[in-house]
């Protein structure tokens, strides 16, 4: 029967880490199909994951939890029956909820093994993640059997133990794994995802029992430079509270300037939130050309407040050297660009909240 695994976890996380180094390690052997979902009309990952040698499905412009749940039942059933795989990993948009993906899952009603849910948390932002956009981290995290810590070497060890505290107060029972990743194979870390499977079913004992949350979609008519045929919704009417302290990673500078609030967890409006109404994704394919010196400074650029609120942004490039192209990602404060292999044209996506899509268009030079 085949297994199913979902790995959730919020922007940046390292969700894409983890599945490569499960592919590379743990895995081998097993016939592997991934379910990939991005937030925004470009996907990227599934090109990052390209020399896996796995199958990769990929379905952008929405979220599993809402607006591609038809879509999603579809694409899992089209895989069981072409691919008989042995196992699918579920990578779900980033600000989806875990119990809505799992629901997706069940409502496909297809024999198959809930094998493991998993969250991926990044400790050096999961207090700001939890303050800023509680409704969406706080599901990944009390839904999820094991929560794999990642960045807990770069943690100090008296914020780590904070860290740990704060998610043992949203879910008493999940495996928490704080060893940084370097330590731990492949194998030991799909144990440890496997080895919460008696967990599974409190999950969806609970879930079965959690009252449906209404969706509420309100429309945003985006001009990209990727037109895809169907709508894509959004509401920009959210406001953004950063928290700031002795340790933020957040990117910005200068810590004195005025902050917009927005709690999203008591926003007053008596309905629980869709990724679509809160997050805004801007994205573009493109054959422009790029320098590492012009990536690392456009990706630095977005730190700037006033741009919106950058949560995440990624990208496979061609490289203006004529060698390997460029690929990058980012969470704020930290932009990575490393080398990798050509894709069938440029890809840029930059997903937060309020977003100044056209400045971040001439950001990247694609105005």
């Amino acid at each position: 029967m085949t297994k199913i695994d979902i790995i959730s976890g919020f922007l940046g996380a390292g969700k894409t880490t983890l599945i490569k180094r499960l592919l590379a390690d743990a895995l081998q052997g097993e016939q592997v199909v991934l379910i990939e979902n991005e937030f925004g009309e470009i996907g990227i990952d599934g090109g990052f994951l390209k020399d896996s040698g796995i199958v990769v499905n990929e379905m952008n412009a929405g979220c599993i939890c809402c607006s591609l749940v038809g879509d999603f039942g579809k694409a899992l059933h089209d895989v069981v029956e072409q691919y008989h795989p042995d196992r699918i990993l579920i990578e779900p948009s980033g600000v989806g909820k875990l119990s809505d993906v799992i629901g997706a899952v069940q409502n496909a009603h297809l024999d198959v093994q809930l094998n493991s849910f998993v969250t991926v948390v990044d400790a050096l932002k999961a207090k700001m993640y939890l303050k800023n956009f509680g409704e969406f981290f706080e599901n990944q995290v009390a839904h999820a059997g094991a929560i794999l810590l990642s960045r807990t070497a770069e943690c100090p060890a008296k914020r780590l133990d904070e860290v740990v505290a704060l998610l043992r107060g949203l879910n008493a029972h999940a495996r928490i794994v704080t060893t940084p990743w370097k330590e731990l194979t492949g194998t030991q870390l799909l144990q440890t995802m496997e080895g919460s499977r008696d967990l599974v079913q409190e999950v969806l004992d609970e879930i079965a029992h959690e009252p449906p949350h209404e969706h509420h979609h309100h429309h945003h008519d985006h001009d990209h430079a990727h037109h895809h045929d169907h709508d894509h919704d959004h509401d920009h009417d959210h406001e953004h509270h950063h928290e700031h302290g002795p340790d933020c990673t957040c990117g910005c500078h200068d810590h004195d300037h005025e902050h917009h609030h927005h709690d999203h967890d008591h926003c007053g409006c008596g309905h629980d939130h869709d990724a679509d109404e809160v997050f805004t994704s801007w994205g573009v394919e493109t054959p422009h050309k790029y320098t590492e010196e012009e990536l690392n400074h456009a990706l630095t650029a977005l730190g700037d407040p006033s741009l919106g609120t950058v949560l995440r942004a990624k990208g496979i490039v061609p490289a203006a050297d004529g060698g390997e192209w460029l690929h990058f990602d980012y969470v704020p404060g930290a932009p990575e660009i490393r080398r990798g292999s050509a894709d069938y044209t440029g890809r840029l996506c930059v997903i937060g909240a309020e977003l100044d899509e056209e400045r971040i268009a001439d950001l990247f030079g694609v105005a």
